[in-house]
């Protein structure tokens, strides 16, 4: 198992890349050679999702094998899924919505978490404790970038990684949002390339989405600044 940081020291998923890659490994095996591709193409964080039964095998293998890839884990939904995640070696984690008893597992997990929101009185609440960055899911559904534009007045402290239908065309416009970190997305690991392990067409497609923000192409893991707007020392709504 590799060291997670703290969530201090940690640098912000919204700001290591453009998009975030939604991984479901269905092979355990096949979850380095995939992270290789991702982070040569710039995109350095990757959510594996808790969807299989290789999933945490594949956040543990990724966490040993590719120092350059902050992988984190998605679909997080009960205080036991925080654990095993953070066990594994998870450097984040996503959660597609949020309770005050997931909220407080992952916030004593010691690593940064996005917590899905899809209203403006759940972002309200979660500034209420203190906590900045979210996962606002599911995008399209939700109301797309007109919402999140919405937000951004009243709420300005809140920043968000959309995802959710998201897509190589409609990304620029949640990217060009101001309260936008980075946008989630299945996009560039099409179902035919991984079927066929064809790891230079998936770095290819991590390559056009990392250049989405032309800055932010070809980061890694290593070396960004802390976490913005995250106070740990803030407790969760009771």
């Amino acid at each position: 198992m590799t060291s997670v940081p703290s969530a201090a020291a940690a640098p912000s998923v919204l700001d290591l890349a453009p998009v975030l890659p939604v991984v479901v490994v269905d092979n355990a095996a096949d979850a380095v050679p995939l992270a290789r591709a991702l982070v040569a193409g710039g995109l350095p964080a990757i959510e594996v999702t808790l969807r299989t039964p290789g999933a945490l095998d594949a956040i543990r293998a990724i966490a040993a094998e590719v120092p350059d890839a902050f992988v984190g884990a998605g679909t997080v939904v009960s205080p036991e899924g925080v654990a095993a995640a953070v066990a594994a070696g998870a450097r984040f984690l996503v959660s597609p919505g949020w309770t005050d008893t997931l909220l407080e597992a992952m916030r004593g997990s010691g690593v940064p978490f996005l917590p899905g929101v899809s209203t403006a009185s759940e972002v309200v609440a979660l500034l209420e404790c203190g906590v900045h960055e979210m996962k606002f899911f599911p995008a399209e559904a939700a109301g797309g970038t007109a919402y999140l534009k919405s937000l951004a007045g009243p709420l300005p402290a809140a920043r968000f990684c959309p995802t959710g239908g998201v897509s190589l065309a409609s990304a620029p416009a949640y990217l060009a949002l101001p309260n936008v970190g980075c946008v989630g997305g299945t996009w560039m690991l099409p179902a035919d390339a991984l079927q066929a392990r064809d790891w230079g067409r998936v770095e290819a497609l991590a390559r056009e989405a990392s250049g989405l923000r032309g800055q932010d192409a070809g980061r890694t893991a290593s070396g960004l600044p802390g976490l913005p707007g995250w106070d740990a020392g803030r407790t969760p709504r009771t």
